[in-house]
């Protein structure tokens, strides 16, 4: 069997100049050529911090430190083409030198950095001859690679900031990359650079996400997580936490055939949990309301109870059940906004029933603010309830024409309603004005809302007014 090489003896032996660091940059071994280059002796830097050993200020010294924490980040190699180095002279003066280093990562059995290997090649004598076109090639090439290298650093410390998580996912295994600050809190702080996302959150594989981060690098189609409900470690204990995510899978091809995964989304959590207490209470109060307004119903009735036939119990009792339905479509929209169309049919099925062809509607899609919704919803429903006494509705060939459109003025968004009937008996203006055309009267109840009517013989005419949004 072979003697096991000893490695450190060939280095010594190298015509090449070679000095050993640990991962703090303490000066470990140099072999004879490096000592000889530097004209320095072994026990004088061994054990030394490297910039102790070989001080030097400025941009020469951050072009090193940048050269050996890159090697520290990444536990890969790296080069410096061209860097101007003075090294300390037996006179306790300073030489200058260009050189051209190596650095090279020795990894531990973890996969860390133990040990720094570099390589120096001195490059001052090319320089000052006449064919150092080639070392200028270099110092340009340098240049641009210190150049490109500064706008990753601004690219990471970008990404590192953006408030929604961030990060980058490479092969099949889908290894972490990158992530940022608020990809790590998400995660509960884990480490991640290195492992898969199997090994680094194991959870996330038990839900099935890893194969839905094969099937985007396999199709390159992107993946998108709607309010996604997703169970996360956020700490050390094992206790799984739910959270909602807004999230993309892109995924990523580039020029080097580097392939991967770009995760980037939002927490929603808040947001999803605000709603759902929203979607609650509000359905409480529409519980509540409705059984407000089953009492007074309740008490109309047992007020008139010795009078069956007044009409004006049927009246007050029909006003309750569209301010009900009123009610019951904003809550369908937790009271955000309803849709005009939906409100002004839903009125004109209650009392009109549901032919079309009774009636038309036509207009934009508008959707209003509870307070005029809720007021539209009683203009219509004492419209209706009159066109069916009175007018249109009243004989089988009358029919209703309900037109709205929007008009921009200099006070916002101005709502144009008209309520036109015909086909129905000779209209007439009544004697006295009723709790119902009062109401009508009213509109929207909104600034500058007003309302025209016009008792035309043929059918009457409602003009509704009201300014939506100043």
């Amino acid at each position: 069997m072979d003697r096991a090489i000893d490695f450190k003896l060939v280095l010594a032996h190298s015509p090449n100049a070679y000095l050993l660091l640990d991962h703090e940059l303490n000066i470990r071994w140099a072999n004879d050529t490096y000592l000889e280059l530097m004209d320095r002796e072994r026990d004088d830097i061994v054990g030394r911090h490297v910039f102790d050993a070989f001080p030097n200020e400025g941009e020469s010294r951050q072009q090193l430190q940048t050269s050996f924490d890159r090697v520290l980040e990444t536990g890969e190699p790296d080069e410096i083409a061209h860097i101007k180095y003075d090294i300390p002279n037996a006179s306790g003066g300073m030489d200058a030198h260009i050189w051209s280093t190596t650095q090279v990562p020795i990894l531990d059995d973890s996969g860390a950095v133990e040990y720094i290997l570099q390589h120096p090649i001195q490059i001052t004598k090319i320089e000052q001859r006449d064919t150092a076109g080639v070392v200028r090639r270099a110092e340009a090439v340098e240049e641009r690679w210190r150049g490109a290298s500064k706008e990753l650093d601004r690219l990471r410390a970008l990404l590192e900031q953006a408030p929604g998580f961030v990060a980058v996912l490479a092969g099949p295994e889908h290894r972490f990359v990158m992530s940022n600050a608020a990809y790590r809190r998400l995660i509960g702080e884990r480490e991640l650079e290195g492992k898969s996302v199997a090994e680094a959150l194991p959870e996330i594989a038990e839900q099935g996400f890893v194969q839905v981060l094969d099937r985007v690098m396999r199709t390159g189609e992107p993946y998108f997580g709607r309010r996604e409900k997703v169970l996360l470690k956020s700490s050390d204990d094992d206790e799984l936490r739910e959270r909602h995510l807004e999230f993309i899978f892109q995924p990523i091809r580039g020029p080097d055939r580097f392939e991967g995964v770009l995760v980037q989304g939002y927490d929603v959590t808040e947001e999803v949990v605000a709603e759902e207490s929203q979607r609650i209470l509000i359905n409480e109060l529409n519980h509540r309301v409705k059984n407000t307004l089953a009492v007074v119903q309740g008490l109309a009735q047992q007020s008139f109870r010795g009078d069956k036939q007044n009409p004006q119990l049927d009246i007050f009792v029909e006003r309750l059940a569209a301010l009900a339905s009123a009610h019951s479509l904003l809550t369908e929209r937790r009271w955000e906004s309803a849709d005009l169309a939906t409100i002004v049919r839903g009125a004109l099925e209650a009392t009109a029933g549901t032919r079309q062809s009774r009636y038309t509607l036509d207009g934009p899609d508008i959707r209003l603010e509870p307070q005029p919704a809720v007021a539209l919803a009683m203009v219509i429903h004492e419209l209706c309830t009159n066109a069916v006494k009175y007018g249109a509705f009243s004989t089988e060939g009358g029919s209703v024409d309900i037109h709205w459109s929007l008009e921009q003025g200099a006070d916002g968004s101005r709502l144009v309603l008209d309520w036109r009937e015909t086909g129905g008996p000779t209209v007439a203006k009544p004697d006295r004005t009723g709790f119902g055309s009062r109401l009508i009267k009213r509109g929207l109840g909104t600034p500058g809302s007003r309302t025209e009517i016009d008792y035309a013989p043929a059918g009457l005419h409602c003009r509704l007014e009201g300014i939506l949004c100043p």
